[in-house]
């Protein structure tokens, strides 16, 4: 048993690697690596997988012949309802088969077994029974019948466990996932893996997009150089792609964009969104509008996207601001527009499902670009619209992001002792894996 157990472990090593690649268009989003290490321990696991497969195989009745010297020909027959027992030990088990993986059009993995065979080195057969005195004499023809019987069983239990169970477990893959109620991830296979004698590269979309209007991406993902590493058994590189993605179609969504109305100050606050209370800020707003409410507008010039720097995430976002006092007839008249510059710090952590992130409030800087109630005192206004920040719009966005965007992971697949770097344009991230048997 522990010569087969060494021989299926050799053979799942080398099923893995026996992966055909096919033609890359373009850089992927997401490039999900497995390393020596998991390889090996997929092997382990496939190793059981296949040990218990092999104990179910059952040997079909069958005939045969075997020539008596000086008396002419034998005959026997093998039928499992009859009574009697064998022993039967097998011996030093070689399989080699090659397995294809490619992917369908809707972007989930396919594989086929395109070639197969075994040998078994030696079989020993004990026959018990009224005749098997007789039959043991010629056990050596008989054992030739078994072999052959066994092998070829073997190559059709495997073709079949590749046809069921291998391709209905890489079916588990996730092509879409749901982020939230607005937006999903495409992770679909853009091409077959990628494998050599280290390790297996999958290469995926990793594209967000809005379930409503999807509509083409009008950049492209960068060329991505991974790390050598391989202390885990699986390592995922993520673009900037990914997270740009994300941007652009939540803001054409309109989702970043921003209204702060008085409601939405503190009750606490002394300062309040109303001309009066702008007396300080805006000498000539509360003539011009006497006791009148206001309302803020704001709206992301452009798709604020991520950077990735060596160690470090950074956001630096445009934004306008448009104030309006809301006159008595309910019309919204516009009395000034300011331009908003802030540099975001983030920071994105990685648990055993899910890349999460945070944002770490940084002060805001204005700019009047045009006023039609003249002179603004742009540092109380920049006091007042930093509070909002602070208090309402980061944790608002930090409690969204908190939710995080999952990993395509297989079915009954877990991640731990997970590590993250940040490289210029794209996470690395790198964890061990266990497959939990159900």
């Amino acid at each position: 048993m522990a010569a087969l157990a060494r021989a299926l472990s050799f053979l799942l090593l080398g099923l893995l690697l026996t992966f055909f690649p096919g033609s890359l268009g373009v850089n992927p989003g997401l490039v999900a690596r497995i390393t020596d290490k998991g390889l090996e321990y997929a092997a382990k696991e496939g190793r059981v997988a296949l040990q218990t497969e092999l104990h179910r195989i059952m040997l079909p009745d069958f005939t045969g012949d075997f020539k008596i010297k000086h008396v002419g020909r034998g005959y026997y027959e093998f039928h499992r309802k009859l009574q009697g027992s064998f022993d039967l030990q097998v011996k030093g088990i070689t399989i080699s088969a090659n397995l294809l993986l490619g992917s369908e059009p809707s972007g989930k993995p396919t594989v086929t077994a395109s070639s197969c065979s075994s040998h078994i080195r030696d079989i020993e057969v004990d026959i018990s029974g009224g005749l098997g005195w007789l039959l043991n004499l010629f056990h050596n023809q008989i054992e030739s019948k078994f072999q052959e019987i066994l092998e070829n069983k073997i190559c059709e239990m495997l073709q079949k466990s590749v046809t069921s169970d291998v391709q209905s477990y890489l079916q588990t893959l996730p092509v879409t996932i749901e982020i939230d109620s607005f937006a999903s991830i495409d992770y679909s296979l853009m091409e077959a893996p990628r494998a050599t004698a280290q390790m297996l590269d999958v290469m995926l979309k990793a594209e967000i997009f809005n379930h409503d209007h999807r509509s083409p991406v009008a950049f492209l993902a960068p060329v991505m150089s991974l790390p050598e590493e391989h202390d885990r058994m699986v390592y995922f590189a993520i673009s900037d792609y990914v997270f740009n993605t994300a941007s652009l179609v939540y803001y054409k969504a309109g989702y970043l964009n921003l209204s702060i109305t008085d409601d939405m100050v503190p009750h606490t606050s002394t300062l309040r969104l109303t001309t009066k209370s702008f007396r300080a800020i805006i000498p000539q707003l509360a003539r011009q509008y006497p006791n009148m409410k206001m309302e803020l507008q704001g709206a992301v010039i452009s798709a604020p996207f991520l950077n990735f720097s060596p160690g470090n995430l950074s956001l630096a976002p445009q934004i306008e601001i448009e104030a309006f006092v809301l006159l008595p007839s309910s019309v919204r008249e516009p009395i000034f527009r300011l331009g908003v510059a802030v540099n975001v710090s983030a920071i994105l952590t990685f648990n055993t499902s899910m890349i999460t992130g945070f944002l770490k409030p940084e002060k805001v800087q204005m700019e009047l670009k045009e006023s039609k109630v003249g002179v603004i005192n742009i540092e109380l206004l920049e006091a007042l619209l930093n509070y909002y920040i602070l208090y309402s719009f980061y944790p608002e966005v930090n409690d969204k992001l908190a939710k995080g965007f999952p990993l395509p992971l297989l079915k009954h697949i877990q991640l731990y002792n997970p590590v993250l770097q940040i490289h210029k344009d794209f996470l690395f991230l790198g964890a061990n894996i266990q497959y939990m048997r159900v």
